[in-house]
């Protein structure tokens, strides 16, 4: 999730460059969303005096956040583990009172058929069986359903893009790039993209995954089938010769960060939609501005040599058919995933959920690039607590609003509603669809507050707080300062911790502040802000995601980019935060990744016992300051290749499973 300006070295350097009514596979009998709704409810009143409870009741927050925030919310506690130091190097670590195992690896068999990986023989049919590349977002979801004990859970994780001069010997050696990236590669890589569902057991004492389950299945840009619901489905702007009705989409790609809902589905957030589009409009396009808001084209991937969809010359509205948020089913394999037009279209960066104290769905979203906005989202239908097939439609209907920070630390979501606040024919929006396909242009006639790169949203599932990661901006001028964007050339990023009026998720207002300021304290010019009792390993720059545990306490995983050297001068990691109290703002290193990583996707399970992290482009960003005489890291020459450390295989991103050696929750 790194930056635009970092993204680039992803791809080879290339200048021109309805939903399903099936039956959902069944397992055996699981409580009703009712009755854990009902359990959880019971539960909450006895929070007050029993951490045992706080750590159950806090779990609802892995499925959905199905928790209704309470007055009198549980005390955290603290945490306990051995803090590990900064540094860099080909490997990762982990506070040696825990251990992490390797889970999945690109390439990794999903299916019976699928062939063992193989990266001198790659092959498109190969890859859509395999799991995909640069694993992001994760997600947990028990089976059966609601099953507070399970020992099975299905992953659902993001393939975000892919490091094509990493996968790939031709490249590694080509001179040229750009013409040696041929329409094959491109294939193979749009089947690397998207996401990937996989059955998990616990078998043992150990976490491993299920290869031949009937749940586990490749969501991809390539060839999975979509449709889109809500104001922008259908509309004129998302219709293209391939599909005439623009409500049939294919594929889904650069997905980040994501969220699941209460009813146990995945929402995978599509981020960097325009690095996917090469060549021009035609000339004088009704697309051009709306194309110009977004960067498109913006030529990472030369995607269009093998489809011409992502030819902007020859399909000029496919572009309007990404930045969007998808829900994809995971109990049911066979379903088509949907695309949710009312959450409206921007370079998500996630999409965390909660269940407000009136029974609707609330979602945070960020829309990740300098200078851009947070959202969140309400729907207008209540979550059906006794049926979770009738949920299907909550995600389709409802009000975004964006949000303003005002310097007194206050702040208010704005709705972004047709007709409304500028919003009409005289700013040329003529529909709700025209404001969601635009949702920037929407946000900048609102005048919403432009941020550090707002990333990971997360609501606490106790407070009403929402913790919302704004990862760096080097471009902020002194004059473009505020309150919540303190800082010009900022490198390092803060976290904003936002208290919603009366802990309602769906209120209008809110109050924040800083919980930090990251970047060195040891260093006066940088200005960071922490817990004073923060070790010089407790601090860190870039937060990215950020995840609170069943217990309540807060995690934030970082992402320096290729920036790291001048932003910490060390790989990026997890840390833990305190939040409150004494220990508010205190940072302790846990994890760190291999050279060239950034961290992703910090899930735990409900009993706090295991935390799943997703590692991804090890050996790619900035690893030329780690290499020796500053040379590139390549397929045949990475600066690591974790996690095999085989000769013959280059670097893997794969998710790794932390649990604390002799048992017990992880930290």
């Amino acid at each position: 999730m790194t930056d635009a300006t970092n993204r680039r070295a992803a791809a080879p350097d290339c200048e021109a460059f309805e939903r399903s009514d099936d039956t959902p596979v069944q397992r055996k009998m699981a409580p009703s969303l009712g009755e854990i709704w009902q359990a959880r409810l019971n539960r909450r009143d006895l929070l007050r005096t029993s951490s045992r409870l706080a750590v159950s009741a806090a779990a609802l927050s892995s499925f959905g956040a199905l928790a209704a925030c309470s007055d009198d919310a549980p005390s955290i506690p603290g945490f306990e583990f051995e803090e590990i130091s900064h540094g860099v190097d080909e490997t990762h670590h982990v506070a040696p009172d825990h251990e992490a195992e390797v889970l999945l690896r690109w390439g990794d068999p999903l299916t019976a058929d699928a062939p063992p990986f193989d990266p001198e023989d790659q092959s498109v049919e190969a890859q859509l069986q395999q799991f995909g590349y640069n694993n992001d977002f994760i997600g947990l979801t028990p089976l059966p359903f609601g099953d507070e004990n399970a020992d099975r859970f299905l992953l659902c994780v993001n393939h975000e893009f892919t490091n094509d001069n990493l996968m790939h010997r031709a490249l590694a050696a080509a001179e040229d790039m750009r013409t040696a990236y041929t329409p094959d590669m491109a294939r193979i890589s749009m089947a690397a993209h998207g996401g990937s569902v996989v059955e998990i057991v616990l078998q043992d004492g150990k976490w491993q995954p299920v290869q031949n389950s009937p749940f586990n299945r490749r969501i991809t840009a390539l060839e999975t089938e979509m449709t889109i619901d809500g104001p922008a489905a259908g509309h004129a702007r998302l219709q293209t010769s391939a599909d005439p009705t623009g409500r049939k989409i294919i594929g889904t790609f650069n997905n980040c960060a994501g969220g699941m809902t209460p009813w146990g589905t995945y929402l995978m957030a599509e981020e960097n939609f325009h690095g996917y589009f090469g060549n021009a409009l035609p000339p004088e396009h009704a697309e051009t501005r709306n194309y110009e808001r977004y960067g498109i084209p913006g030529n990472f991937y030369p995607w269009f040599i093998a489809d011409s969809r992502f030819d902007l010359s020859k399909e000029p509205n496919e572009a309007n058919r990404f930045g969007w948020i998808v829900e994809v089913d995971p109990y049911d394999p066979t379903s088509r995933p949907v695309k949710h037009s009312s959450l409206g279209r921007c370079k998500h960066e996630g999409c965390e959920t909660i269940l407000a104290k009136d029974g609707r769905l609330v979602v945070y979203t960020g829309d990740d690039q300098r200078f851009e906005y947070v959202y969140k989202f309400v729907s207008d239908q209540k979550v059906d607590t006794s049926n979770r097939e009738a949920n299907r439609d909550v995600l389709s209907s409802g009000t975004l609003y964006v949000a303003r920070f005002n310097e007194d630390g206050s702040g208010e979501w704005l709705p972004l509603v047709f007709g409304k606040n500028g919003l009409g024919p005289e700013n040329d929006f003529h529909s709700q669809a025209d404001v969601l396909i635009e949702t920037r242009r929407a946000a900048d006639i609102l005048d919403a507050t432009p941020l550090d790169r707002p990333e990971d949203v997360e609501p606490h599932p106790f407070n009403g707080h929402v913790y919302m990661a704004l990862t760096n901006n080097s471009k902020r001028t002194e004059d473009q300062t505020d309150a919540v964007n303190p800082r010009a050339a900022n490198l390092w990023g803060q976290i904003v911790d936002i208290h919603e009026e009366k802990g309602d998720h769906t209120a209008g207002k809110f109050k924040w502040d800083l919980l930090v300021k990251a970047g060195n304290p040891a260093e006066p010019a940088i200005g960071a802000a922490w817990n004073e009792a923060t070790s010089e390993n407790g601090w860190f720059a870039c937060a990215d995601n950020v995840a609170i545990d069943p217990q309540g306490r807060l995690w934030a995983a970082t992402d320096q980019g290729g920036g790291w050297p001048e932003a910490s001068g060390t790989a990026d990691g997890i840390w833990a935060l305190g939040t409150e109290g004494e220990t508010r703002g205190l940072g302790r290193m846990f994890f760190r990744v291999p050279v060239g990583a950034e961290m992703c996707g910090p899930r735990f399970t409900p009993d706090g016992e295991a935390l799943f992290l997703a590692v991804q482009h090890p050996a790619a960003d900035g690893a030329e300051a780690y290499q020796p005489h500053g040379r590139p890291s390549t397929y045949l020459d990475p600066a690591t290749r974790w996690p095999d450390f085989d000769p013959a295989l280059p670097p893997r991103p794969s998710v790794v499973v932390v649990t604390r050696k002799g048992g017990g929750k992880v930290g």
